[in-house]
């Protein structure tokens, strides 16, 4: 069989497919993958068929913002019309894009998965006949306040094309059948009771590469402190920092490529920084992961069995945190609470025997129980009839 996925050129949204690309791919499928060059050589590395798709978030978000406020930079935009923005990127920009560049690829395979994120896949697919599947990569939530926006601009662009968007609270997915990666446990109750949605287990992938000695030198907890690949902030980064370096543990600290660590000033010696490293490869050996709630850091932090604290910035991450300590197995800081004081205190409770250690560990086991990639690939062929 023949299978487009496609996802969003960021991190966030290509990564949590990268498990069931390839294991479609080690189940004899061709696999073509449709996002935008920068993940092109970690595509062909896994042996997969990039297929150029979609461009830049940053340029979709510029133009939504040009048409909308007049400025090019989204930053610079009145926060009465930042909902007006994401509306316009996530449901118009952005699925134009997709759905013209996959025009030319979608009638030659059999089946397309496209991440939530990416509804101009999806409707590619549905206008040329093709079957499709939508693949999560976090929580699924009934936002009205935005999701209202993504919706409308979706729906407008689909009449034009000649494809109807199925009604309700998770149109997004356009009616197909949704690979959940997110355990049922902290899922929104009412997507948990929704017939179309198939388990999947979270399997984080990162690029191979080499642990810093800081995980293996020393002694004591060791703590992971990131703002992921998106919302990197040197204030925020340094008060975390200062907080963290008061207790007796080890601080790994990733800018994530955003940061450098020449704006993070003088480190005490217990704080290590990197630029990037193998995530997936770290999770295993920390006691302890403060950051923004990115979901792939979020899922990949719960699969491992680890404590966690977050610090959310933006997008999906307020509704991670929310989930996961509901779920009993986190602390969170809201951003205006961030202080050296408020990271050190939560930080300190978190590291020590606890309530959290129990939804931890059952969410953990709750993880390890879902269907494996290989098990969902083998499902594939059903779905795309």
């Amino acid at each position: 069989m023949r299978i487009l996925f496609s996802s969003l050129t960021s991190h966030g949204h290509t990564y949590p497919l990268l498990p069931l690309a390839r294991a479609a791919r080690d189940a004899g499928h061709e696999v073509l993958y449709g996002t935008g060059e920068d993940f092109h050589p970690v595509l062909e590395s896994l042996g997969l068929t990039p297929v150029s798709a979609g461009g830049s978030m940053h340029d979709a978000f510029a133009r939504a913002s040009t048409a909308i406020a007049g400025v090019g930079d989204a930053r610079e935009v009145d926060p009465a019309q930042r909902n007006l923005i994401i509306g316009r990127a996530f449901g118009s920009e952005m699925p134009r894009q997709f759905a013209a560049d996959l025009e030319p690829v979608v009638p030659t395979v059999d089946l397309v998965v496209h991440e939530a994120g990416n509804p101009g896949a999806g409707l590619a697919a549905r206008r040329a006949g093709v079957p499709g599947v939508c693949h999560g990569f976090g929580r699924m939530t009934q936002d009205e306040s935005l999701s209202a926006f993504i919706t409308d601009e979706l729906g407008a662009f689909a009449a034009e094309i000649g494809v109807e968007v199925p009604s309700g609270d998770y149109s997004i997915g356009l009616g197909n059948p949704y690979l959940d990666i997110y355990p049922p446990s902290l899922q929104h109750p009412d997507f948990v009771a929704n017939g179309d949605r198939i388990e999947l287990r979270p399997v984080p992938y990162a690029e191979p590469g080499e642990l810093p000695a800081a995980v293996t030198e020393g002694s004591g907890p060791l703590v992971y402190l990131t703002l992921g690949t998106a919302f990197g902030s040197a204030p925020v980064l340094s008060k975390a920092i200062e907080g963290l370096a008061s207790l007796d543990v080890r601080v790994l600290v990733s800018g994530g490529r955003i940061v450098e660590e020449s704006e993070l000033g003088e480190l005490p010696g217990n704080v290590s920084v990197v630029s990037w490293l193998p995530q997936a490869d770290l999770l295993p050996h920390l006691d302890l992961v403060v950051h923004h709630g990115g979901s792939g850091t979020t899922l990949g932090a719960l699969g491992a069995g680890v404590k966690q604290l977050f610090i959310p910035q933006g997008a999906d991450q307020f509704v991670n945190a929310e989930a996961v300590v509901g779920g009993g197995a986190a602390m969170s800081l809201q951003p205006d609470d961030v202080s050296a004081e408020a990271v050190a205190t939560c930080a300190r409770k978190l590291l020590g025997a606890g309530e959290v250690d129990e939804p931890v560990r059952r969410i953990a086991a709750e993880i390890a129980a879902m269907p494996a990639p290989s098990e969902v690939a083998r499902r594939l062929p059903e779905l795309a009839r």
